[in-house]
């Protein structure tokens, strides 16, 4: 299992090589999936694709969307621990979670990101601008600290989400954004089963120990470590396991797709919640949604407004804890 696609090795060292590696990569262009959609998802929905990297061509931020693009595929080379600009970041890239730069289907791709920024954050319990939502994610995600909201580099990252999203109105239902939400199993995810699957098709590039394979120089991963204190947090969204358990069927292990996924819904679930339940990072999460009823089913930490534990909201089974949101949203 690989929660990377690529890491497209700028160099920082000039304008015309970026622009020239990043036309070489950025185009996306995904066919219509041959397989069912998950629960509530519509299959005849657009289905996003990266813009093509002439119309960078048009764009008068050109430079400034290059390396908001190398910032994304490259973050720790510039804002890890021995970055170029800062040290703010645990050595992981953002692409290990959204994958090819964020242009790829169900890999966590940024198509709708901007068009659906500023918005009400549950997490929060306040309205979010889009370099709020990016901070989150250094924090959390990268297990650090964001770059200040008007510094070059969150400018930059904000402009290349800007290019990536263009033509995505505020409000447009796409396919294949963020991660598939996989049917619930009417049984808990297995970490002890997880780890059998872990060990037999993840652990060749993400290590027995979870500790992921450093590139050359040591200055950032090839294949990104899944736990210990180098990886995210318990407080990023990929410490959800209904999150990681739908990156991890359509993405793992390394050449899985949508159109062809190389494990089981139950597979996936069951390494998601492996990899969920070894040691990582804290995060202290007691001002996170405020309001108990708008935590979602699989946040790992209580208190909540349901009777079921924190065991069974991180590992399942969901439906009786939806079943029971559902029951008391339509009693109020």
């Amino acid at each position: 299992m690989v929660i990377i696609i690529c890491s497209l090795l700028f160099s920082g060292s000039g304008n015309r090589k970026i622009e020239k590696e990043v036309s070489n990569q950025i185009v996306i262009s995904t066919p219509l999936p041959a397989v069912k959609p998950g629960p509530g998802e519509n299959i005849s929905a657009p289905i996003w694709k990266a813009p093509e990297a002439a119309s960078l061509s048009f764009q008068k931020n050109k430079v400034q969307i290059l390396y908001g693009k190398s910032l994304i595929t490259n973050t720790a080379q510039y804002l890890g621990p021995e970055g170029t600009v800062a040290h703010m970041s645990n050595g992981m890239n953002c692409q290990n979670c959204h994958l090819a730069g964020g242009s790829k289907i169900y890999g966590n791709n940024f198509g709708s990101f901007m068009a659906n920024y500023p918005k009400f954050s549950a997490r929060n319990g306040k309205i979010a601008s889009p370099a709020d939502r990016i901070k989150d994610c250094f924090e959390r995600s990268l297990n650090g600290r964001s770059p200040d909201t008007s510094s070059k580099e969150m400018k930059a990252i904000l402009a290349y989400m800007s290019w990536i999203g263009t033509s995505v109105k505020k409000g447009t239902k796409l396919f294949g954004t963020a991660t598939e939400k996989l049917a619930f199993m009417n049984k808990a995810a297995d970490p002890v089963a997880g780890k059998a699957i872990f060990i037999a098709k993840c652990q060749v590039c993400h290590g027995r120990k979870g500790e992921g394979l450093l590139a050359a120089g040591g200055k950032s991963y090839t294949y990104p470590p899944l736990w210990g204190k180098h990886s995210y947090n318990d407080g990023a969204g990929m410490y959800r396991v209904i999150n990681l358990a739908g990156f991890v069927k359509n993405n793992m292990p390394f050449g899985a797709t949508y159109q062809n996924p190389q494990l089981t819904d139950e597979e996936a679930w069951d390494v998601a919640a492996f990899v969920n339940s070894q040691p990582r990072p804290h995060k202290d999460q007691r001002d996170d949604y405020p309001d108990l009823k708008q935590k979602p089913f699989d946040f790992p930490f209580g208190p909540y407004a349901d009777r079921y534990n924190a065991l069974q909201h991180k590992f399942g089974p969901y439906g009786s804890i939806q079943g029971a949101q559902l029951k008391h949203k339509k009693s109020l």
